[in-house]
């Protein structure tokens, strides 16, 4: 069993009020593109950020899933630097694949 940190709890919760009731769940392919506005420089893995981005579009029911037909690409997905306004962005696009 995989026990998360109580970090990610705390990230997943407070993403929830941002993305709850977006509008029809997404079953179709589209692009997820994630801009992550951190405030420090210190080195981050950007696939674990978009893999936490992604398990949250789930439980929240914006994705009907994660797989890679339904979430294509994350073209145009970066880490940032904002020390005065850590932030994620999230921009989800219909795929024309």
């Amino acid at each position: 069993m995989i026990v998360q940190s109580t970090d990610y709890l705390d990230y997943e919760k407070e993403c929830g009020w941002f993305v709850r009731g977006c509008g029809e769940l997404i079953d179709y392919p589209v692009n997820v593109k994630c801009l992550f506005y951190r405030d420090s420089r210190r080195r981050v893995d950007l696939t674990n950020l978009l893999a936490a981005v992604c398990d949250i579009l789930v439980k929240y029911e914006v994705v009907q899933d994660d797989n890679c037909n339904i979430i294509v690409s994350h073209d145009g997905s970066r880490v940032l630097y904002d020390k005065e306004h850590p932030r994620t962005e999230i921009t989800i696009e219909r795929s024309e694949e």
